[in-house]
């Protein structure tokens, strides 16, 4: 797993990682595109202009969102894809911050519109993301919303299937979102699947 200084590393080259594996429909990042997708046509779909992206990385999908009009929180641990992505939104409030620490003290009193979380929450085990779940639904509005975007699979047996076709690419120190998993713990939870090895979960 990179920690912050790898990732510092892979910010320069990030965006075109996960343009060659999505090109490629590949494992990890096949409908990327359409994971991101998605959750900016449901964020447009609600009220509310005021989101936060845990793990932005590069910017990818706060930047559309950003150009829209959205007010935009983030917290992402590495220094160099917050600067890459403060040159793209230079009116965010971008923290830097390692959030499988919990969430940092600026945002105690904050509740947004929006949740997002993509490519990230893997870095996780099952009860930490569970227990992370619960401490973002506390920052939401009345009528907000969590998206979860990732290499994320229905059920055991799918993301069984996902681990044996990646093959030797299949990255062992990453933990995947299931729903048959999370759903204990949150029985509204929606699943999105995108492909066979991408989904987006919803919760409100």
């Amino acid at each position: 797993m990179l920690d912050n200084k790898g990732f510092d590393l892979w910010a320069d080259g990030y965006d075109e990682s996960v343009r060659i594996s999505e090109t490629s429909d590949t494992y990890p990042f096949a409908g990327y595109k359409k994971v991101l997708g998605t959750i900016y046509e449901k964020i447009r779909q609600q009220l509310g202009k005021k989101i936060l992206d845990v793990g932005f990385g590069t910017g990818v999908l706060s930047t559309k969102l950003y150009n829209d009009g959205y007010e935009i929180w983030g917290i992402d641990f590495s220094r160099e894809m917050i600067r890459i992505a403060g040159e793209k939104m230079p009116g965010a409030k971008l923290l830097q911050y390692d959030f499988t620490q919990g969430l940092p003290t600026e945002l105690e009193n904050q509740r947004f519109d929006g949740i997002i979380c993509t490519y990230a929450i893997h870095h996780l085990d099952d009860g930490a993301k569970i227990d992370f779940i619960h401490k973002l639904r506390q920052h939401l509005t009345d009528q907000g919303r969590i998206y979860i975007g990732d290499v994320a699979f229905e059920d055991e047996n799918a993301l069984k299937q996902c681990r044996i076709q990646s093959g030797d690419l299949w990255d062992e120190d990453e933990i995947y979102p299931v729903k048959e998993k999370l759903i204990l713990a949150f029985p509204d939870l929606e699943f999105i699947k995108i492909t066979d090895c991408s989904g987006v979960f919803v919760l409100s």
